[in-house]
């Protein structure tokens, strides 16, 4: 497709994307984490784009205010899943695809589940799923994980994201939009419902292993993702990979390290 897209639908919601960088250029889809929208890879596309890429950044489910659907199953990994999908097959497949984290998190289940629509993944922070439950039964992950409990509460779970936020090591302008956009916009329990789906993750399916080429960034100094499931990763990827470790850098990477993300993003897809 070579027109620009800014809106599109899927499942009756519609979803709000950011799309620039050369019209003609070898897509690549930048999918945010919690709780940012597509406004956390503005500094990652400006650089893949001064390389030839065009990039498609999509405030996804919940985050958009016409896809905000009640009901924590509203927000379940394959439903995720089918909103990029869709998004794909839009723009015409396969293409690119980048995740931080839980963006990375749908990487990886649409890589494992659609791997037609995928040419190169780059996954950051966020290890395969696979590998993030193995470490959470042999390593320290669940001790790293417990704030996936408190978000499991109604009001609670609220209170403690805008609480912790601000001691996450977020930027001051990271917090200023994330603030705007996800706290005030009322986006927040609808984000929060992605955590909220998890009970109904399917064992089997989260195991399934990649087969396109991966590259895999995680930080040293990410609170929230331990060391086991980043070793673990490899084990899910059954094409070539490459595993990058950010020594002292913490979970936001692509705002705090654009240059070293779009770098390897960049890599990776010249594979």
């Amino acid at each position: 497709m070579t027109e620009r897209i800014t809106q599109y639908r899927n499942d009756g919601l519609t979803f709000d994307v950011v799309d620039s960088g050369p019209i003609d250029g070898d897509v690549v889809v930048l999918l945010h984490g919690f709780p940012q929208t597509a406004e956390s890879w503005t500094a990652v596309s400006e650089l893949l784009h001064a390389n030839g890429f065009r990039t498609l950044a999509p405030n996804q489910r919940g985050y958009s205010p016409g896809a905000r659907p009640k009901g924590r199953r509203q927000y379940t990994i394959p439903k995720l899943t089918d909103d990029v999908a869709a998004l794909i097959d839009l723009v015409g497949g396969p293409v690119h695809v980048v995740g931080h984290d839980w963006g990375a998190a749908i990487a990886w289940a649409l890589t494992a589940t659609k791997p037609e629509l995928v040419r190169t993944l780059t996954a950051v922070s966020v290890p395969h799923t696979g590998a993030f439950l193995k470490a959470m039964a042999v390593g320290t992950q669940a001790l790293h994980s417990y704030y996936m409990l408190i978000f499991q509460l109604p009001w609670l779970g609220e209170r403690f994201a805008q609480l912790a936020m601000p001691r996450s090591g977020m930027t001051a302008d990271a917090l200023a939009v994330t603030q705007a956009e996800v706290f005030d916009s009322g986006a927040l329990t609808p984000a929060l419902n992605w955590y909220r789906a998890m009970p109904f993750v399917n064992p089997k399916s989260a195991f399934t292993p990649v087969v396109r080429p991966t590259t895999y960034i995680w930080s040293d100094g990410d609170i929230a993702l331990g060391r086991k499931g980043a070793l673990l990763t490899e084990q899910f990827v059954h094409a070539p990979y490459k595993f990058e470790i950010v020594e002292g850098a913490n979970h936001w990477l692509p705002d705090q390290h654009p240059e070293l993300v779009a770098r390897l993003i960049a890599e990776r897809a010249g594979t």
